[in-house]
């Protein structure tokens, strides 16, 4: 059966608009575990569920990345503002630790305990887990761009009225993989991107 739609003054027909496209834009759990075995893709690496503690790992469509023991805490007695087109290197204190506290209405900087190598044809979207949220937590990561690499810094703001608590070497947040139907013209990598290869919390740079 055919059946045309007239869409101003065009006539399309049932055929000419079915797109056929067997990928799935979110890959799934085994595609993950493939590309971290065979093309490193997260290291370290876990292709199951960990359930000590905040959960992290393969999850059905994504993975729950963990934090390092590594944070920066904002030292509000010697700054007034924070601009993100200047170096605040010195507004912040290193701290290493089992967990921490973050400050009612505050936010600290910490970084995953996984390196990535995102590939050339995927982007991620980046999501807090729901043990954070429901404390009041906010996870904020932009997404992994297309071969971009390094150690994740992700700012954890605290948008409760009391402190709360956060652990290292457990979940934070599911990062989920999407599949582009052609490769992009410039990747991460090819602009020569100011946070490629990270090894440690980095602050914001300016261009």
């Amino acid at each position: 059966m055919l059946f045309t739609i007239d869409l101003f003054g065009t006539t399309f027909s049932h055929k000419s608009l079915r797109i056929k496209d067997d990928r799935m834009p979110v890959k799934p759990d085994q595609w993950i575990i493939e590309m971290c075995q065979k093309h490193r893709m997260i290291e370290p690496f876990e292709k199951t569920q960990i359930r000590n503690g905040i959960s992290y790992g393969v999850s059905s469509y994504g993975y729950d990345i963990s934090l390092s023991d590594e944070f920066k805490i904002l030292d509000t007695k010697t700054v007034e503002f924070l601009d993100p087109k200047e170096n605040n290197d010195g507004h912040f204190k290193d701290v290493r630790a089992e967990s921490i506290i973050i400050p009612a209405k505050s936010f600290i900087l910490a970084r995953t305990r996984e390196y990535f190598r995102i590939p050339r044809n995927i982007i991620t979207i980046c999501l807090g887990k729901s043990t954070y949220a429901r404390n009041g937590v906010v996870v904020n990561v932009t997404p992994f761009e297309p071969e971009w690499e390094g150690f994740a810094t992700i700012s954890l703001s605290n948008t409760a009225s009391v402190p709360v608590k956060v652990y290292a070497h457990e979940g934070v947040a599911q990062l989920l993989f999407l599949e582009a139907d052609r490769e992009c013209l410039q990747s991460y990598k090819d602009k020569k991107g100011k946070y490629q290869a990270q090894q440690e919390i980095t602050l914001s740079k300016s261009d």
